[in-house]
């Protein structure tokens, strides 16, 4: 009987399926982002949206942006998201880049107000020359959003110039602070002219519009800085300003803003601020003027109130559309009952043209070397802020906030701030940087669209064309703006609290935090305290500019805040990483008394889901190998 044998398979090894994270993928640097940057439509999708009713009205719920917030009115439609590059109907994208640009107004013309303003910390200009200033603003703001929104590539590298969002950029309030120390120091040394009246001791101040170029030539010479920081990787601009800097500064700088804007609230800065007892500034804004009172005079402090008043109604009742637009709703009101009540002149509108542009005035450029560290500062800190406004923007832009994307709009973006700020001043402007206010917008209205964006400029560069509406702004009196500006200056003091609550309050922040604000805060509530301590009357030009600039930053709280906030940080010891008790016991708690309890509770189950996470992958690649071995054996079989 013949032996029966079984032909026995070829023994083989198993493959061996390696999990490689970077298997099949690219390398960021490799990542094509040509996407991002601006493109003309095409001649089918102009034809398409300009003849179509979709193209025009498309479905879009437009009485959600009209529904007041009352009871049992509150649309509960949730309007669909537009991108950045999908298509929107023209009807939407003109609606909202007015409610974008209506959202700006205040912002954008409030520091060229203050700044042409009277008093020993403005430049005193004439009612032709402020009107101007609005004018240049506006148009400034919306050519140079143009650049952030549209987003270009520098030719042969890999950087960026904009964000590619609907990022618009005006004039921002930190500078004012600088500007006003700056000025009033031109004023103290002669560089400005003013009188003082002998019999009654008021001081006049002249038209200073040489300080204005002064400070538009340094502000082009400090702003190569963020244009060279720009190509620095943020998270390195990060760890040399960490949150703990940049909200010390940043809430300080709101506190000097709010100072002055209390001034206007109630009457002016100018010379009535003192109240004379005799002489033409008895009265505020001067002798003569309509309905003329003394300096907080109940008048003035009722206009203000109104204004406020009216943007807190609006924002408990009013709807989407009107939310987005209450400070210019506020004015629109206090405007109406100043010129019903006799309290408004038409001397401002009288005197501005029709129709203006950039360059109708100009102004002779210099460079004023005791505002240079203290600009340095506030560009940095303009710089750092803009990388969160940035992240702002991208998250409500339902885009992630983190890799090669991310940053490169990061990077296009600090460096579009850069060349605004070299720009501006070229326009006659005070330099500018990217708005966290739009943010809101978008949020609300679900609307990250960068047609919505050009619409917005296309509306604030017509505002600043057509100079009449400028010159409303400056027919106000100063209450009404005061009752505004508080309000907008004590926003900026809630970013900053707002960026140092997501510290974690350890002994070391609380103490590098009370040291900031002990001279920060100090130095702005008692002006010129720390500005006696060095009296030089030799010849030398350079110590005596060197000294001004000391002073300069002695008196202006948010750089001596940045200062002493970055040292302190930089040489007081890192707190050392322990599970202990003490250590847990040292974390204050800023959502509740168990927050602190569960901090660490928390931190081990991320671990636990991060664990979960990654053996969950590990039986995914477990099966496809499993899969892929068995369809090899199904083959060999």
């Amino acid at each position: 009987m013949s032996e029966i044998t079984q032909e026995q398979p070829e023994l083989r090894a198993l493959p061996v399926y390696i999990l490689d994270p970077h298997a099949n993928r690219t390398k960021e640097q490799d990542i094509d982002l040509s996407h991002t940057t601006g493109k003309l439509p095409t001649w089918e999708t102009i034809r398409e949206s300009v003849s179509t009713r979709s193209g025009w009205l498309g479905d879009y719920d437009y009485g959600f942006l009209c529904m007041p917030t009352l009871p049992g009115l509150a649309s509960t439609r949730i309007p669909p998201f537009f991108g950045l590059k999908d298509r929107l109907p023209l009807v939407l994208a003109i609606i909202m880049g007015f409610q974008h640009s209506l959202a700006m107004i205040a912002g954008v013309v409030t520091p060229a107000i203050i700044m042409s303003g009277s008093g020993n910390t403005g430049l005193n200009l004439s009612p032709a020359d402020r009107t101007q200033m609005v004018s240049t603003s506006l148009i400034t703001s919306g050519l140079l959003s143009l650049i952030q929104i549209t987003r270009f590539r520098v030719a042969n590298t890999p950087y960026f110039l904009g964000t590619g969002l609907l990022s618009v950029v005006g004039t921002s309030f930190i500078y004012l602070p600088v500007l006003q120390s700056s000025v009033s120091n031109m004023y103290a040394s002669g560089v400005c002219k003013s009188s003082l009246d002998p019999t009654t001791g008021t001081q006049t101040f002249e038209p200073c519009p040489d300080a204005w170029g002064a400070y538009l030539g340094t502000c082009m010479v400090c702003a190569l800085l963020p244009i060279i920081l720009s190509f620095v990787p943020p998270r390195a601009l990060k760890r040399v300003f960490p949150p703990i800097v940049t909200g010390v500064t940043v809430m300080l700088i709101g506190v000097n803003l709010v100072t002055s804007g209390m001034q206007q609230w109630g009457g002016g800065s100018g010379p009535c601020i003192s109240r004379p007892m005799s002489g033409p500034f008895v009265d505020c804004p001067s002798v003569g003027a309509p309905n003329a009172a003394p300096w907080g005079d109940a008048q003035w402090i009722g206009l203000g109130f109104l204004v406020f008043s009216i943007i807190m109604v609006v924002e408990f009742f009013g709807s989407p559309f009107m939310k987005n637009a209450q400070v210019v709703i506020g004015l629109i009101v206090g405007m109406i009952v100043a010129v019903a009540c006799g309290y408004t002149t038409r001397e401002s509108l009288d005197a501005a043209p029709v129709i203006t542009f950039l360059w109708v005035k100009t102004y002779k450029l210099s460079i004023y070397p005791p505002a240079i560290i203290p600009l340095l500062i506030t560009y940095v800190l303009a710089m750092v802020e803009s990388i969160g406004d940035i992240t702002a923007s991208c998250e409500v832009s339902q885009l992630s906030v983190e890799g090669r994307e991310f940053e490169s709009r990061l990077q296009g973006g600090i460096f579009a701030d850069g060349v605004a700020g070299l720009l501006a001043p070229l326009m006659t402007n005070s330099p500018m940087s990217c708005y966290a206010q739009n943010n809101g917008i978008i949020s609300l209205t679900r609307c990250a669209n960068t047609m919505a964006g050009y619409m917005c400029c296309l509306f604030l560069i017509l505002m600043g064309v057509f100079s009449k509406f400028g010159a409303l702004f400056l027919m106000l009196p100063d209450s009404v703006l005061g009752g505004m500006t508080t309000f907008l200056f004590a926003s900026v003091v809630v970013s900053g609290i707002r960026i140092l609550s997501f510290l974690p309050w350890t002994r070391r922040e609380r103490f590098i935090v009370a040291a900031s604000l002990s001279l920060g805060l100090g130095t702005a509530l008692v002006p010129g305290v720390l500005t006696h301590m060095i009296d030089y009357k030799g010849n030398s030009a350079f110590l005596s500019s060197l000294i001004t600039s000391v002073n300069i930053i002695l008196d202006t709280g948010f750089a001596l805040g940045a200062i002493v906030s970055c040292l302190v940080n930089a040489l007081l010891p890192a707190n050392p990483v322990s599970n202990s008790k003490a250590n847990k016991a040292d974390v204050i708690d800023r959502h509740g008394p168990m927050a602190a309890m569960n901090v660490d509770r928390l931190a081990e189950e991320e671990e636990r889901k991060h664990g979960h996470e990654q053996i969950e992958d590990m039986k995914i690649v477990e099966a496809q190998s499993s899969v892929h071995r068995d369809g090899i054996h199904s083959d060999k079989t």
